[in-house]
This record gives C-alpha cells, structure tokens and sequence, in this order.
C-alpha cells in the first residue's frame, strides 16, 4: 500500500464533526467481566500513557490489565516464544511495524472497533486486523541552549552543512524512529539513486549512531551531548519542553509519519476484555488520555493538546507510511543503511 499524504482539508474535515459517544456492546462487557482481565504488550511509555490508560480503563470496568512495556522487536520475539511454547499470554498488542508480519502468520483476529468509522481511512487496515491509535511523527528535534531558534536545520539539505558535522544523533534501531525509518524518509525524498548518493555524503558529517530508542537520543539532546537528533518523535519533544527541558523540533518538508496501531490475537486468551480494551483505547475516552498525555490522537475528534503537531497541509506536511510499507522495506533500507551511512 503506498504512503499516503495528510493534508489539511482531511485532517480538518473531521476536526469540528458533532462527537458522539460509542457505547460498549453489553454482552461484550458482561463476557470481559466474567474473563475479568487483560493482558497488553505495549510500546507506550508507561508513566506517560500506559498506567493512566489502565486506571481509567480499570475504574470503568473493573477488569485487570497485565502491561508488559517492552520495544516493538521485543514484544515480536517474546510473542514468537510463547507460541511456540504453545502458551501466548498477550491478548492484544501494538506497535509501529509488528501488525503485518503477525497477519503474515495468521495469528491475528479481525476486529475493528465501532469508534474508528469515522477515522481517515489510512488509519485502518483494509483487511480489518489493525487500526492506527496514535499518530507518530518523525522531525529533527535540537537543544535549544546550543542551537539559537531560527538557525536550526531546517531540510535533509541543511544536514549537510560543514557546521552540523559530529553534531548529530540517531537511534541505531531499524524501526521508524532509528536508522531504518530515516533511510526511508531520505528515499522517499530524494529517490533511491539520490538518496543513496545523499546518505554517503551525510556519513561524511559523522552522524553518531546511538545504541537504544530515539527517546533516549532525544534525552542526550536534551543533556547537550549532542545538539540535534534525527527521526525524533515530535510529541516526545513537546512533552520534555513542556517540563522545561531545551528542546524543540523542526516541522520538517514532508515529515515522516508512522501509526501506532493495535491489534488482538487470535488466540488471544481472555478475548472479550481485548476487545473492550481496544473499544477504550479508540473510544474518546482512550484518545483524551493520549491527548492528556501530550501524544497525537488518531481520533479526528480529538484535538492534540499542542495543535501544531498535527499537520496542517501547508507550514507542516507529513506522510504516512503504513505499517505494511514498514514491514515491506525495513530489511531493504537496513541494507542501504549498511553500505552507506553505517
């Protein structure tokens, strides 16, 4: 599925529409009860999103969530050795990248919840096995004590400029927000020949490649260690300002977008309560609580708590890359990134 561009006239026709509530199915609610709890493998940073969905889900229901927080690779390997073990625990999961290679298997249920109807239809799988909960946006964020606002950089261009060289970071993981997805954001800019010939003059710059997540990059931004870093999250920047770090992002040209999407098992052990769990989790109530959170809802509904991180189609243009165009290219890209800027 190709990538698609959001733009202001779609993001904004949903923006204002009268919200109507979607009600959990009873018998749904009366099966997860009598399961009477669930398990979520989850990629949520947990103090920021995880605990305070599970409080407000757990008030609501009285049903149990099990979190386990863990990397979106890690949640595939752990997942992988319980099958086999023939002893999944998981009921539903997310992830940027993890749903399609899952459906792959056939190890995934259909289900879409009755509050998504109104979603952009970008934000769902055609096929029904996942839906998009959050929208992750991929920037330069950069430390606003060393780098004055107004001569950041700007554009891929602008990374090249002799005074950025051994200024810059990048998570070394192969999803989106790492190495993986930044070679895909540069081909997609500037073509594959152009932008393998772009890569070998960004590895001249002596970008460094840090081991861990892009939080944690953006963390060493934070701390000065390194004055700019590439494929940040643009709501984790928000966060840390926010709170009185010296930070901020660039709304970069075409800026990549990815969905946090989530799906339930097949197999899924306590059924019901997934999917109620998902219902909340897409309901209002779920998409206030990333709003509260400072993420980027995926509900139209829903405003994000700073509005500039959604793309407005003309000062901050993004596109979405689905998490099959994720699962697709990733081994590719790696390989580029392997004879290029590695």
């Amino acid at each position: 599925m190709p990538a698609k561009w959001i733009r202001v006239a779609a993001t904004a026709a949903f923006a204002y529409l009268p919200v109507q509530a979607v009600a959990a199915d009873a018998a749904l609610v009366e099966a997860a009860k009598k399961e009477g709890q669930v398990t979520w493998y989850t990629t949520f940073i947990v103090n920021q999103v995880t605990r305070p969905m599970v409080e407000a889900f757990e008030k609501k229901y009285g049903i149990k969530v099990n979190y386990v927080r863990n990397d979106a690779q890690d949640i595939v390997v752990r997942v992988e050795n319980e099958i086999k073990a023939g002893q999944l625990q998981a009921d539903i999961f997310d992830g940027t990248g993890s749903s399609p290679y899952f459906k792959r298997k056939g190890l995934l249920a259909k289900y879409l919840p009755d509050s998504t109807k109104n979603y952009p239809k970008e934000y769902l799988d055609p096929d029904g096995y996942w839906a998009g909960v959050s929208l992750y946006l991929q920037t330069f964020g950069y430390n606003t004590s060393v780098i004055k606002k107004g001569s950041e950089p700007k554009s891929l261009d602008d990374l090249l400029d002799p005074k950025w060289k051994g200024q810059m970071g990048l998570s070394a993981s192969s999803s989106s927000p790492g190495v993986g997805g930044f070679v895909g954001y540069v081909l997609s800019k500037k073509g594959e020949a152009g932008g393998i010939d772009y890569l070998k003059k960004l590895r001249q710059q002596n970008v460094a490649i840090v081991p861990g997540s892009a939080r944690q990059v953006l963390d060493q931004v934070i701390a000065g260690e390194y004055p700019i870093g590439l494929q940040i999250l643009s709501h984790h920047v928000v966060f840390s300002a926010n709170r009185g770090a010296p930070v901020a992002w660039t709304p970069i040209e075409d800026a990549m977008a990815v969905l946090l999407t989530v799906s339930i098992f097949k197999d899924a052990p306590h059924p019901a309560a997934g999917r109620l769990l998902m219902d909340f989790l897409f309901a209002d109530e779920g998409q206030n609580v990333l709003r509260d959170a400072e993420y980027i809802p995926a509900s139209p509904s829903v405003q994000p708590k700073d509005p500039s991180l959604r793309p407005d189609g003309k000062t901050f243009r993004a596109r979405v890359f689905t998490p099959e165009e994720l699962d697709a290219n990733t081994e590719k890209w790696m390989k580029i990134y392997d004879q290029t800027l590695r």
